[in-house]
């Protein structure tokens, strides 16, 4: 089994952040060039450990392997797995049993459950399987999870420009995990804003992957310590890795949604620091 193509991210301080200009802070925050026929490509992330990667199958199934930061013989073989379909409907088999899965649904995979490949029901519109993955300590079961069954919870207004609902499919209240605690947001039609006001969280990492956007759309993704912020222009199916000291919002050029994973501490939702608006810099 060939290695996927991938790439590794260090750590960055926040003092070190917040020196950095724009092609520096895209080079170590912003992962692009996800999806791409018949690849598999990850980023190997060194907050959390996190892997975020993306997966295109159009002439055939493709295997998810490990790769060499991982140290391990197999990709699951010391970790948990989200796989989030953004495009057709595409089929994930794990340890030899398959799972369906239609656009905008997701299945979670324990550790050490087998190897995994990612394959489209139909070529001329393949599944995009958007990957995430952190270590986990103990197995537990795969759980496929619909877009109509996540836990979803609708916030915000259209006079702040942030009317969004929530959809939470892996927390603590529906599937277990190690580590992972995944879920995507969509923004309703005149609102721009996510996660506003912002927050931090000292225990997690999160990375967001920004999509539903056109191709002369973008998404100001504001990152960075609250009294020294900072911005990266997001266009679609990119995403933005969150160090667990930095705020993570956005707003876009028109609505928009993003699938938010984190990993970390603990895996309570609200567990946050808020940033009050007036505060930040």
């Amino acid at each position: 089994m060939s290695e996927p193509h991938h790439t590794s991210r260090n750590a960055v301080s926040p003092e070190a952040a917040a020196g950095m200009g724009s092609s520096e802070l895209r080079e170590n925050f912003l992962v692009q060039g996800l999806f791409a026929p018949d690849a598999v490509n990850l980023t190997y992330a060194h907050y959390d450990r996190m892997v975020v990667g993306g997966a295109m199958p159009v002439g055939g199934e493709l295997s998810l392997a490990a790769i060499r930061p991982m140290g391990t013989g197999s990709f699951l073989e010391r970790r948990e797995l989200a796989a989030f379909n953004l495009g057709g409907a595409g089929t994930v088999t794990v340890g030899g049993e398959a799972h369906k899965l239609a656009h905008r649904d997701m299945i979670y995979v324990g550790l050490g459950a087998g190897e995994i490949a990612l394959g489209s029901d139909d070529d001329a519109e393949p599944a995009k399987f958007y990957l995430i993955s952190a270590p986990a300590h103990r197995a537990l079961p795969t759980r496929r999870v619909e877009i109509g069954d996540a836990r979803r919870l609708d916030m915000g207004a259209a006079e702040t420009s942030n009317e969004r609902s929530i959809f939470q499919f892996v927390h603590p209240k529906g599937i277990e995990t190690c580590q992972l605690v995944v879920g995507m947001t969509t923004l309703a039609t005149g609102s721009v804003w996510n996660t506003m006001p912002a927050h931090v969280h000292e225990r997690r990492s999160e990375a967001y992957l920004y999509f539903g956007l056109a191709e002369d759309a973008r998404v100001f993704h504001f990152m960075g310590e609250p009294a020294a912020s900072r911005h990266i222009v997001v266009a679609n199916e990119e995403a933005v890795l969150s160090p667990h000291w930095s705020i993570h919002c956005g707003a876009g050029t028109t609505n928009y949604a993003f699938i938010w994973a984190m990993a970390g501490d603990n895996v309570d939702f609200t567990d946050i620091d808020p940033v009050p608006v007036e505060t930040m810099r």
